[in-house]
């Protein structure tokens, strides 16, 4: 066991976090630094000490893993000749070697200590490479069919193994652009016997070519990822678990095994039908339980974080226990201004169990989406939405490039950036000046254990559900949020619970300039003005 992560766990409930594309960082620290950086223990101690000052405690390392070279191999006959292979299509969990390997991480991981960052990286246990080891020692492993499942997919494409004993060819439609079969052939030379292995697959878009998926129906398979997963705890302090939600029982069965008549599965998967009590005998138990019982034994000072959509947040906190989950309607809802939606989603949670708050992951963006300024702008509705990620319990999460403004999607099979973008400084600096402070802080924000969502009344009655307002209350700060997540300016009222109000005088000031907005004897209504998209912080004095 990891005795470093044993003896202090507060970090991870003021954890803020920030995402990198790595080797597309490197490229970038390259650029800025004027000397090459390719090695992980290569990057400068004070870009590190930077990203601290900006209120970031956390770096989430995307594409460190030794990629599949059937990965590169397809994208290259794609035409792409510059791409690395995807950070999703895993050929093993070793430290890639382009990167300086496991001796560079582990140098790089204590200068990040050093300057107050932990270090997490990403487990995709959905799928491996199409040419991992896993795939050509235990084939078995892999959902896959006898027999081609439709007759037009031809299989007369290069060979993509590198194991010289072992053929695995993509269907033609791929390079041609004008198929997408669900499965890759695969078969062991000087025998007969092809069979086909299904691609990974969430079923919301095209099978990802160069993967192939897992059986979780499989004891050995359930029992190996796991495993992996403990090896890799034993190296970081922080894990993202891709596509989590493919893998609960619900959607793997969906997916993979439905029911007769079933819909929303794989497509060629109508047949292979399995009913509840057949599906249970072999997958008896949540595979996230399983999971989460042996860290919590054997690493317990890992910080687990669940990618879980399809309205997944709640099952993965309230049925599996899972440290912390993503939550898209953050991002979503507060984009469209769909501010009583955004609402609703906290008061579900609240009504359930109030600290499931503590276990959301809230963010503007993530690597699968557009950057944060594409969706949000630069104004005063991307800072507001900034101050209630600063604010909310839970965990923030910022994006590669969004402190700096930058506007392209990294794919993640880049090598490099293809946009020449610099920072936009006056971004940095209203950073700096409005976020920062809030991020160095957020143990008075980060626990919900007295989190209270307000109303804000434009009339006595009248509520405007575009305000997002809320009281909160952590090592004895008293603190009061509103954003107004609108176009109009807003003139209104906050009313604090009586319950909080025991004395006789309320004192409120300005979080960043301490001048008193407020200060009445046995009243416990604020009166605010809140202009387009502007959002205030106040701390409250009793």
């Amino acid at each position: 066991m990891n005795q470093e992560k044993t003896i202090n766990h507060q970090w991870k409930q003021n954890l803020v976090l920030i995402a990198k594309n790595t080797f597309v960082w490197l490229f970038q620290l390259s650029q800025k630094y004027n000397r090459t950086i390719t090695h992980l223990d290569q990057i400068p101690s004070r870009e590190l000490e930077r990203l601290k000052s900006l209120g970031i405690n956390g770096l989430w390392l995307i594409g460190i893993w030794e990629r599949s070279p059937a990965s590169r191999k397809i994208k290259e006959l794609y035409g792409n000749k510059d791409s690395i292979g995807s950070a999703y299509s895993i050929f093993d969990y070793k430290i890639s070697e382009d990167l300086g390997g496991k001796d560079s991480f582990r140098k790089f991981k204590q200068k990040a200590h050093l300057a107050g960052l932990k270090i997490g990286c990403d487990m995709v246990p959905n799928h491996t490479g199409i040419d991992s080891p896993w795939i050509i020692n235990h084939p078995d492993w892999f959902i896959q069919a006898k027999t081609n499942p439709k007759p037009d997919f031809k299989y007369q494409s290069p060979n993509l193994s590198s194991d010289e004993n072992t053929e695995i060819r993509i269907e033609e439609g791929y390079y041609t652009q004008d198929g997408a079969a669900e499965v890759f052939m695969y078969r062991k030379k000087g025998e007969n016997n092809i069979f086909y292995i299904y691609h990974g697959n969430d079923g919301t878009s095209m099978p990802w070519n160069d993967t192939a998926q897992l059986d979780y129906l499989k004891q050995e398979v359930r029992s190996a990822v796991k495993q992996t997963i403990k090896s890799v705890a034993g190296e970081f302090d922080i894990i993202r678990l891709d596509a989590a939600m493919t893998l609960t029982k619900q959607h793997f069965k969906r997916l993979w095994f439905p029911d007769e008549g079933a819909s929303k599965f794989i497509p060629t998967r109508e047949n292979d039908n399995l009913n509840e009590n057949e599906f249970n005998l072999r997958m008896p138990h949540e595979f996230w339980a399983e999971v989460l019982e042996t860290v919590n034994k054997h690493e317990p000072g890992i910080l687990l974080i669940a990618e879980a959509f399809w309205l997944m947040e709640g099952f993965f906190i309230r049925n599996l226990g899972m440290h912390s989950v993503y939550n898209s309607a953050f991002m979503n809802f507060l984009r469209t201004e769909e501010n009583r939606n955004f609402k609703n989603c906290i008061r579900d949670m609240i009504a359930f169990d109030r600290l499931s708050l503590d276990h959301l992951v809230n963010y503007q963006t993530t690597p699968d989406e557009e950057p944060a300024i594409n969706q949000f702008g630069k104004g005063d509705k991307y800072f507001g939405i900034c101050t209630l990620l600063a604010t909310m319990p839970g965990l923030p999460m910022f994006g590669h490039g969004q402190l700096e403004g930058f506007k392209e999607r990294y794919g993640m099979d880049f090598l490099s950036p293809q946009l020449n973008e610099t920072p936009d400084e006056n971004l940095i600096s209203r950073h700096r000046k409005e976020i920062t402070p809030l991020l160095n802080n957020r143990s008075y924000f980060s626990q919900s254990t007295n989190f209270i969502l307000l109303d804000f009344l434009c009339t006595e009655k009248d509520i405007n559900e575009n305000v997002i307002a809320f009281f909160n209350q952590n090592n004895g700060i008293k603190t009061l949020v509103a954003y107004n997540n609108s176009k109009n300016s807003l003139i209104g009222s906050i009313q604090i619970p009586v319950e909080l109000n025991r004395e006789k005088e309320i004192i409120i000031r300005d979080y960043f300039t301490e001048d008193i907005i407020q200060n009445k004897t046995n009243s416990n209504v604020i009166q605010l003005e809140l202009g387009p998209y502007k959002s205030r912080v106040l701390t409250l004095y009793f």
